[in-house]
């Protein structure tokens, strides 16, 4: 008992002062023809990533547009000229840009200038060039962030203006099932005003700003249901942005107010939702987050003059920073100056980086990238002893077969991206002991790349990785 009794002292011990680590650098890219901006001198604004045709790139903001730099090559970051996409507003007037992608089309936004645009942008040509499909100010013209619930194929658009409109659209939700005509469901302001916002499954998690945190239900666009709100909590600031964890049950927080924490909220009762820790970079100067954004176990922070900042929330009550690397050779003052964004979910692991003055950071992988291959059960059996793909070479269909040691009964089907987002739900099967061949149609909005195919029943869940159209 006494040896029993040492080892798990020393094992405490060590995980509770052990050192986050610096996380390695692989390469960068900058220009310095590209004008910085007259309020923080920041030529750069958000990241996003792209995995297309076996190619990894790098999507990066600037005052100028949209920049393709590809880091398949993670040592030698190299800008795609013809895939530049100009901004309808361009100059030294443009602090922010926005993006995601979805069904082989990236969306981009910006929140200054009255000629700004939605701008969809056709990415499947990618590395060798981009063509701009939208470009229109019809019904958008200025957000600041923008959130695509791949499930529903829609955008949540923050904080929309049009050319000549006082005040703002808090939330306008947009359907984006053809990528080249989008159109509004609706305009909702039901809610203070959303500075950012995340959704999965027609639930919107959305950060408000100085009036805190709402969740809603716009599974019904024209009829949003508010399912809950926090307006007061442990140190208040400017609710910011957010992503959720892999469980449903967290919702990870950060306040854009200096030397304020990140928070942990408990999401599983809209009716109670709470913070249940806060935690931070640890840093005794002036320090202030930015974005996040969950992969796996893994919580990416970007954290302006900190750089970005990696924890571990394999425990949600106790996270643990594990890694780090400051972009910013800024002193650390009250102001906005350093990283701005990151992407944590290239095929690689890879991790993009953008920093306000200093450009686009590639950091090497910190995880096992195995996360979303991983096997969970209720029981000690396996669901299913073999797993066979026949992926095609367009993206219309996927034909599985699955060999089974009993009979399965009511098994869901589930295609999910690398980003952890359901991108389609097939209809449940009853399997017999044996093989079971099953063919799924495909929408037509799922282009080709790397997914994940969860199969669960009352027994348990497993994820198997897929590859659609190789």
């Amino acid at each position: 008992m006494k040896k029993l009794i040492l080892f798990i002292f020393s094992f405490i011990s060590l995980n509770a002062f052990a050192q986050p680590t610096e996380a390695n650098l692989l390469g960068t890219w900058s220009d310095s023809d590209i004008p910085p901006t007259s309020f923080y001198d920041n030529p750069y604004n958000e990241v996003w990533g792209l995995a297309v045709n076996e190619s990894e790139i790098a999507v990066m903001g600037t005052t100028l547009g949209t920049h393709f730099i590809d880091v398949t090559d993670p040592n030698n970051p190299v800008e795609i000229a013809d895939a530049f996409v100009a901004g309808a507003a361009q100059g030294t007037n443009i602090i922010h840009r926005d993006y995601h992608d979805f069904g082989g089309y990236l969306y981009a936004v910006c929140d200054e200038s009255q000629s700004s645009t939605l701008q969809v942008i056709d990415i499947s040509d990618l590395p060798n060039s981009t063509t701009v499909v939208y470009d229109s100010n019809e019904f958008l013209g200025r957000s600041h962030n923008i959130f695509i619930d791949s499930a529903a194929a829609r955008i949540y658009a923050c904080g929309v203006r049009r050319p000549g409109m006082s005040g703002f659209i808090n939330v306008q939700i947009i359907d984006i099932s053809d990528p080249a005509n989008p159109s509004v469901l609706n305009e909702y302001n039901g809610i203070p005003y959303a500075h950012d916002i995340y959704v999965e499954n027609n639930i919107a998690y959305a950060n408000c700003g100085n009036n805190g945190f709402f969740t809603v239900d716009f599974t019904d666009a024209t009829s949003p249901i508010i399912l809950g709100s926090m307006t007061t909590y442990e140190q208040q600031g400017y609710n910011h942005s957010g992503w959720m964890d892999r469980d449903g049950k967290h919702y990870y927080m950060a306040d854009e107010t200096w030397n304020t924490d990140l928070k942990v909220v408990d999401v599983s009762n809209f009716d109670d939702m709470s913070v249940i820790t806060t935690f931070s970079a640890e840093q005794t100067l002036t320090t202030i987050p930015h974005n996040l954004i969950v992969r796996c176990d893994l919580l990416y922070v970007s954290y302006y003059y900190e750089g970005v900042q990696i924890f571990d929330i394999s425990d949600p009550a106790n996270p643990v920073r594990t890694h780090f690397y400051d972009t910013s050779t800024r002193p650390n003052i009250n102001s906005y100056e350093g990283a701005w964004g990151v992407y944590p979910f290239l095929p690689s692991g890879n991790i993009l980086v953008s920093d306000m003055q200093n450009g686009l950071f590639v950091l090497e992988s910190v995880s096992d990238n195995e996360c979303e291959n991983s096997v969970s059960t209720k029981t000690p059996e396996d669901i299913f002893n073999k797993l066979i793909t026949y992926p095609q070479p367009a993206s219309d269909f996927i034909q599985i077969e699955l060999q089974t040691t009993a009979n399965q009964e009511d098994t869901q089907f589930e295609l999910i991206d690398l980003t952890g987002k359901t991108v389609q739900v097939f209809a449940s099967q009853n399997l017999l002991e044996g093989k079971n061949k099953i063919t799924f149609d495909l929408n037509r909005s799922i282009s080709n790349g790397i997914y994940f195919l969860r199969i669960s029943n009352e027994k348990g869940s497993q994820s198997h990785k897929v590859i659609i159209g190789k």
